[in-house]
């Protein structure tokens, strides 16, 4: 295919050719930015914590009145819970991921209280059980020992608490210790004393996963035992057996637990609702965008299709011309798509620059990572093929003409 007359035809309407380019330029530019935002939250939605997610529930609750001892009834309510049917397993926790707190601590290497922290990460109280109760994998190490744990209330009374041991999860054992093995390291949290990593879990979710901040990429967990004045229930539920009905049963076990003191449930959700809630805003945001980006791409494809259509129409003379010069239905077909495919790379061409553009602008103002390369071939390979797609049709049409019409009606 000859491209010079096809360029010589296009200076004749520069005005339509430049509307068309810079519409495919401006769609190439969103859309790139906008399939990469998506693809970001859509990375975020489906992270995995490490967790045995769709075998957990969430339940908190508190008392109408002070409890000045509510370790015994924490207890108490651990036992009770362990007896409900379909109950694998409790533990009492600070905090989850996806819940309603954001609990994180600063983490030194040294006792010197003066040296800067050399990470912050979420902190986890955990009580016995949590491990198995979480499904959380052990990489290294072990998990805590029954010597190990240390009340929660000891931590409000105590400036300088014991808390011997730690269990961090693998990107903060290669954070702090890179190249080698994270296990009987000592990590200051609390105090002057020391808490030895006793073990490394391959994966756990910080409280409010999907933050761009690094940090938020390392927790680690500590023996310590909430009450249910300050903890939330975690109830693994057996293969099998309904979350609803557990968590449903478990919350009239826990009120009727307590004779004389009056309770109220604060939280009662599966962990999967939780997490649904947590990125509703993400899908939200995702739809919008897919929404933005189809409607662009129609809009461009119908401005093809109608520039196509148009110049199909002015030049039906030159189509018959050519025709009874001997040029075949697919030649003209070519034609036409050829001259889309050379409108589209240059609009291509300006839309990458913009998308660049544009993608400086985000980082300047949401603080969002730079445009990965990958996007502009991908946005380019949509644009050419949605170009090839919409031109098909009045090309088709120019191809069927039969020359003798084509002549007349030029």
């Amino acid at each position: 295919m000859d491209i010079l007359p096809i360029l010589s035809t296009l200076k004749r309407h520069k005005t339509a050719a430049g509307l068309i380019v810079l519409q495919i330029a401006l769609t190439c530019a969103i859309v790139c930015n906008a399939l990469f935002l998506i693809a970001q939250r859509i990375e975020r939605i489906v992270a995995p914590t490490g967790m045995a997610e769709d075998a957990l529930v969430v339940l908190s609750l508190s008392s109408m009145a002070r409890v000045e001892n509510p370790e015994p009834q924490t207890q108490a309510d651990l036992v009770a819970l362990r007896q409900v049917p379909g109950v694998v397993s409790a533990s009492l926790t600070n905090q989850y991921p996806f819940g309603r707190n954001s609990s994180n601590s600063s983490v030194r290497l040294t006792a010197d209280r003066n040296t800067s922290s050399r990470v912050v990460a979420g902190h986890y109280t955990a009580g016995p059980g949590f491990i198995s109760t979480m499904g959380l994998h052990l990489v290294e190490g072990r998990d805590f020992q029954p010597d190990e744990f240390v009340l929660g209330s000891t931590l409000d009374t105590n400036l300088d608490p014991r808390v011997p041991a730690t269990i961090i999860n693998k990107r903060m054992a290669e954070r702090l210790f890179p190249g080698e093995s994270a296990l009987g390291k000592a990590i200051y949290v609390y105090g002057n004393e020391p808490q030895r990593i006793v073990g490394v879990v391959e994966n756990l979710a910080s409280p409010s996963p999907g933050s761009q901040d690094e940090n938020a990429l390392h927790t680690m967990l500590m023996p310590v035992q909430p009450s249910f004045r300050g903890g939330t229930f975690m109830i693994r539920v057996a293969p099998g057996a309904s979350p609803e009905a557990v968590l449903k049963a478990a919350g009239e076990k826990l009120l009727g637990n307590s004779p004389g003191l009056r309770r109220v449930i604060r939280e009662q959700e599966t962990f999967i609702k939780q997490r649904n809630d947590y990125y509703r805003q993400d899908r939200s945001m995702i739809q919008l965008l897919a929404g933005v980006c189809v409607g662009l791409l129609v809009v461009t494809a119908f401005g093809i299709v109608g520039l196509a259509s148009f110049w199909v129409q002015q030049r039906t003379r030159m189509i018959g011309t050519r025709r009874a010069l001997g040029a075949t239905r697919g030649q003209i077909l070519r034609y036409f798509q050829t001259e889309n495919l050379l409108l589209s790379t240059l609009g291509i061409v300006l839309g990458m620059v913009g998308a660049y553009g544009i993608s400086l602008l985000l980082m300047r103002s949401y603080e969002l990572p730079r445009l990965p390369f990958v996007y502009l071939p991908i946005g380019a390979l949509v644009l050419w093929a949605l170009g090839q797609i919409a031109v098909f049709g009045p090309a088709r049409r120019a191809a069927a003409l039969p020359p003798v019409a084509a002549l007349r009606g030029g």
